[in-house]
């Protein structure tokens, strides 16, 4: 059980991580609990924690989508855009729509921050395969047009949401206070969803093919242009989610919503091991090279260092992570190699 876990893609991250929390246990400090007085560790406690991965899980439920672009060989610039896009039309469409029951609100609120995501994947996939042009520039025009039409229908405002949603996205679930894991959870179940989509379908090894070789898959048969498409109707379905979980815990939307969060979902796949070649790449990881990317700024701030550092820690997390990678993949290669080499003179 121990070998197969070690074993596994993500023993390497899951290793990085728990040596991250336990320096942050070990150097945080702590304080004294305000009810019972007990010293409470900075770091390892449910509020730390359950915040760590609150922070995590906008972008880590973007990279899900976005890792699946990235192993059809593609990249998608426009999730931020989206992102804010798709809370803004959601927010506009709720203060227009008036009072409404629970249900309703949360049914309209996450129908349209979804409808909205998945236009702008459609027209994203659309444009790609129309024009044959590559998805870096076809998206990072549309990273611009969408943000350009969020600040164009909200002119500039921070649109309120109804506390409807609020209430959803902060319910305690019998956690007790200041303990949201709403959005957590929807982070776990989307990253279930994303690994089984990926590893147990064939329309998720249908992607890792294009990935890996796109016109040996043409000539399996297999609709490339159909995949493409598809994959960045799942990037923006993703978004949209996002945008609905993260308009709803902070109870507003806006234009500038998700600035920069294009680097943190591409860097959060990357760090994942999701390889921008293509034909490789994991939800699971995806989801833990966020939660990472997060522990490195909450260490920054836990550990007082200065805050000024933290674009270039990040960075050079990226850099080691994409070059350890390319190094395990020429390692596995040899390996493979020599034992291919080995079989052969046991044959002759």
């Amino acid at each position: 059980m121990v070998r197969r876990l070690l074993a596994s893609q993500q023993a390497g991250l899951i290793l990085v991580i728990l040596l991250l929390a336990l320096l942050l246990t070990l150097f945080a400090g702590s304080h004294a609990d305000r009810v019972t007085g007990a010293p409470v560790n900075n770091f390892l406690n449910s509020y730390t924690l359950i915040q760590t991965a609150t922070d995590a899980s906008f972008f880590a439920i973007m990279a899900v989508g976005a890792t699946m672009v990235i192993i059809s060989g593609g990249i998608d610039l426009s999730v931020g855009s989206v992102y804010a896009l798709a809370g803004v039309a959601a927010a506009m469409v709720l203060r227009g729509s008036g009072p409404m029951g629970t249900t309703a609100t949360l049914a309209t609120g996450l129908g349209v921050a979804l409808g909205v995501g998945i236009a702008c994947g459609v027209a994203n996939g659309l444009m790609i395969v129309g024009l044959g042009v590559h998805p870096f520039i076809i998206t990072l025009g549309t990273m611009w047009i969408l943000r350009g039409i969020a600040f164009v229908a909200s002119n500039a405002e921070s649109i309120l949401l109804p506390r409807v949603l609020t209430d959803f996205a902060k319910a305690p679930l019998g956690l007790g206070e200041s303990l949201y894991p709403v959005p957590m959870i929807t982070m776990i179940a989307v990253t279930a969803l994303g690994a089984i989509y990926l590893t147990q379908t064939v329309m998720g090894r249908h992607i890792f093919a294009v990935g890996g070789n796109v016109e040996a898959s043409r000539f399996s048969g297999l609709r490339v242009s159909r995949i493409r498409c598809g994959v960045f109707v799942v990037s923006g379905l993703t978004a949209g989610l996002a945008a609905f979980m993260g308009a709803s815990f902070y109870g507003s939307a806006s234009c500038v919503d998700a600035t920069g969060y294009e680097l943190y979902v591409i860097a959060s796949a990357v760090v994942g091991g999701a390889s921008l070649a293509g034909g490789k790449g994991s939800a699971i990881n995806a989801m833990l090279g966020a939660l990472l990317i997060v522990l490195i700024r909450q260490s920054i701030r836990t550990l007082h260092f200065d805050q000024n550092y933290e674009w270039i820690i990040i960075g050079c997390a990226i850099i080691v992570a994409v070059v350890l990678d390319q190094a395990n993949a020429r390692f596995s290669a040899k390996r493979l190699a020599a034992a291919a080499g080995r079989a052969q003179k046991g044959t002759a």
